[in-house]
């Protein structure tokens, strides 16, 4: 994570692109602890345009809340 003094030299679109190219999901709240990024939908998004194939999926938090969770479409969901 960057802090306001330092120049940031990769987007947070460059940040999550990479990291779903790894096969791991991404959630709002990864986002935001590791890119500072507040709008990940709009990210999401953004790298929809540039064709990304990104799919999502409903996850519940331990405290309850429903949030989505997003991963390319080439990797798949392990079932439990």
């Amino acid at each position: 994570m960057t802090t306001l003094d330092t120049p940031r030299t990769r987007t947070q679109n460059d940040e999550i692109r990479d990291y779903l190219l790894t096969g791991q999901e991404i959630t709002a709240l990864v986002a935001l602890d590791r890119y500072g990024c507040f709008r990940l939908a709009s990210r999401i998004h953004d790298l929809k345009q540039q064709g990304m194939d990104i799919v999502d999926r409903r996850v519940k938090t331990p405290g309850g809340a429903v949030i989505k969770a997003y991963r390319l479409a080439t990797h798949q969901y392990e079932l439990v």
